[in-house]
């Protein structure tokens, strides 16, 4: 029930041009493996599409590591890969423990596993927001695989478990939101709360891009903007502006305070879609010459 809500919030949040003159929708072919060769061509979005040229991003860096390989994948578009290392670089200056990196995009993007309705055009990337737990900068993939960080949101959602909540989180973010190319940083409503209450007057900047969304309370989404030169690449409506305390923060609470809504009944699945222009990079065999990491 929660993914359909987050599904269908999703599709309410496309600007209405997408919704209503977006590309012809084909379901999703079978996908060759590894990434599509040829340059840097993202198609699609918001929301379903593909990536051709997508990098991988390494196992660890400097201020990074990936964990939960197994059920995760590690492909963006090169812009987004080096921007991702440019925030463990500065994280690591900044003086944080090594960065936990999860989803970014599969090879060739389409959707993910899991119900993953973003993810699909290598410009979005998940970033544990644990800043407590020491680890080291190159643990074993098996550990990496189990790794699990708590989230930092009460049970009851109305706000951030003040146990774990820490300054570094308020600097992790603002590194996050103030990355090259951030269109957007998505987190539970209560953490968005806690940055509103902590974060001073002088340097609220940053924090309009830091956007309430469901669940994510033990790692932000952090989307990149259409980088340039990708004509076949949508991006989401602006951010309206102020710093996003407003009443629209207060909207989230309100729906704590309402009653549950009423399941529809299951209809018959639908194929995953995408647009028809994603079939030749979803399906053109890999070049041999450029490596994929095998899961564990």
């Amino acid at each position: 029930m929660r993914r359909t809500l987050a599904l269908l919030a999703w599709l309410l949040a496309l600007p209405a041009a997408a919704l209503a003159q977006g590309p012809a929708m084909i379901p999703v072919p079978p996908i060759a493996p590894g990434p599509a060769p040829g340059p840097a061509r993202i198609v699609g979005g918001p929301g379903p599409g593909c990536i051709a040229g997508a990098e991988l991003l390494p196992e660890s860096g400097p201020g990074f590591m990936t964990v939960r390989e197994s059920r995760s994948a590690f492909w963006g578009h090169p812009e987004v890969i080096a921007a991702l290392k440019l925030l463990g670089q500065r994280a690591q200056e900044a003086g944080l423990p090594v960065l936990l990196m999860n989803d970014i995009s599969g090879p060739r993007g389409g959707p993910l596993p899991g119900g993953h309705v973003s993810h699909q055009l290598g410009l979005d990337a998940d970033v544990y927001l644990d800043v407590v737990t020491p680890r080291p900068e190159r643990a074993a993939r098996a550990a990496r695989d189990a790794i699990d960080p708590p989230g930092l949101v009460r049970p009851d959602q109305r706000g951030v478990d003040m146990a774990r909540w820490r300054p570094q989180h308020i600097t992790l973010l603002k590194l996050a939101a103030t990355l090259p190319g951030v269109d957007r940083v998505l987190v539970n409503a209560a953490i968005k709360q806690q940055l509103c209450r902590e974060v001073p007057a002088n340097d609220r900047e940053w924090l309009r891009r830091i956007r309430p969304w469901y669940a994510h309370a033990a790692h932000m989404h952090i989307h990149f903007r259409c980088p340039a030169g990708q004509p076949e690449c949508g991006d989401f409506a602006p951010i309206p502006p102020g710093d996003g305390c407003d009443a629209t923060l207060q909207w989230w609470f309100d729906r704590l305070d309402q009653p549950p809504e009423r399941k529809p009944p299951a209809g018959k699945p639908r194929p995953p879609m995408v647009p028809a222009a994603c079939h030749a990079i979803l399906t053109t065999p890999a070049s041999a010459a450029v490596p994929v990491r095998a899961r564990p």
